[in-house]
């Protein structure tokens, strides 16, 4: 059963529901604190929410849960966070989705340190108003870190609410009703328990497909659910072929086994991160390396072997890379801003560790 209190008597058939379903059933997430702790009067660390949230943005919480640890382990507060220089958030991040957001998680530490005092603000207005924090980070931390009523609307959530009232507008027009819906059932109190409640059905219960309907604690209320429909909600428009880019990487190697990496501009995708020099990724063949193109410009374009290509595709686009390779020539000097790291050592987005692999794959000549 959800514990009493004279606010939880007043709430929706719905809410209640979810809530004692959730009180028996929620996951045992590190940066949770669970049902029986909040009972007993423990509080949720909001740096610890706040970082979890901006981690499982499009990324699963599988995913997540080990690099959670480690970052932690570097930054057990935002205080130590605020203090790292930012390549070693950016390195920390690597692999984990769009690098503006570690950008963004470093910036914000320092506002939390400069501007509150390391004390995160506890309304959603508030939380909205730190860098890299839109209105689903501000709504969930201020709901599962504070217990402020903010309806909070992730993925999973977005399908359980899009059920329950058979939303027939398709995504993404849908999310301003799927919100507005949502705002109908959310309680007063237990605000952040109500959100992660309905996050947990979404994610074992409520699933994308084959949902387990009849162990649902809320399907006595769903229409969809009624109408024999589930899999038929949220309904999706269709997706748009995504375009293909393609560009060129050259991985130049050291007497000592070191590539050439170099960090890429602060804006613009990967940004801030190292990687091998190369071309602009454009919408036409790289085709062969120009002279120009090469790192530092001074190698012939026979002094490269062709080690193949990699592919990777980000969210609004495909991207393949050919990846070529040489021995540094005597004499040659990197170019301001690159530098020889050994390339297990140096933290690089997925991508390129895609082209680095190829690079150690290619037999090179004495």
């Amino acid at each position: 059963m959800a514990y009493e209190t004279r606010e939880t008597k007043k709430l929706s058939p719905v809410a209640s529901a979810l809530l004692a379903w959730y009180d028996a059933n929620a996951r045992d997430l590190p940066w949770r604190i669970g049902p029986a702790e909040r009972k007993a009067g423990r509080t949720p660390d909001p740096y610890r929410v706040w970082l979890s949230e901006i981690m499982l943005q499009q990324t699963t919480v599988a995913t997540v849960l080990p690099r959670y640890e480690a970052f932690l382990e570097r930054w057990p507060d935002v205080a130590a966070m605020a203090a790292a220089p930012q390549a070693d958030v950016l390195g920390q991040w690597a692999g984990l989705g769009y690098y503006a957001r570690a950008r963004n998680l470093h910036r914000c530490a320092r506002a939390v340190v400069e501007d509150h005092g390391g004390d995160f603000p506890d309304t959603e207005e508030g939380l909205r108003a730190l860098p890299g924090v839109g209105d689903y980070t501000a709504a969930a931390v201020a709901a599962i870190a504070f217990d402020r009523r903010a309806v909070v609307v992730d993925g999973n959530i977005e399908r359980v609410v899009a059920r329950l009232f058979a939303i027939g507008a398709p995504l993404p027009s849908a999310k301003a009703e799927i919100k507005r819906r949502a705002g109908e059932i959310w309680p007063r109190r237990r605000s952040g328990d109500f959100a992660q409640g309905l996050m947990d059905l979404g994610a074992g219960i409520c699933r994308p497909k084959a949902p387990m309907c009849l162990l649902c604690p809320i399907s006595s209320a769903c229409e969809a659910y009624a109408k024999g429909a589930g899999e038929d909600y949220p309904k999706k428009a269709p997706r748009k072929p995504k375009p293909s880019r393609r560009g060129a990487v050259y991985a130049m190697v050291n007497a000592k086994g070191e590539m050439l990496f170099e960090r890429r501009p602060e804006k613009g995708l990967l940004g801030g991160m190292l990687g091998l020099p190369g071309t602009p990724w454009t919408d036409e063949n790289a085709g062969a390396p120009p002279a120009e193109s090469a790192p530092g410009g001074r190698l012939r374009p026979a002094d490269w072997g062709r080690a193949g290509a990699v592919e990777h595709v980000f969210t609004h686009f495909r991207l393949t890379l050919d990846v070529f390779v040489a021995r540094a020539p005597k004499g040659f000097r990197r170019r301001a801003g690159q530098e020889w790291i050994a390339p297990r050592d140096a933290k690089l987005p997925t991508v390129m560790k895609k082209a680095v692999n190829a690079a150690l794959s290619f037999p090179l000549s004495d």
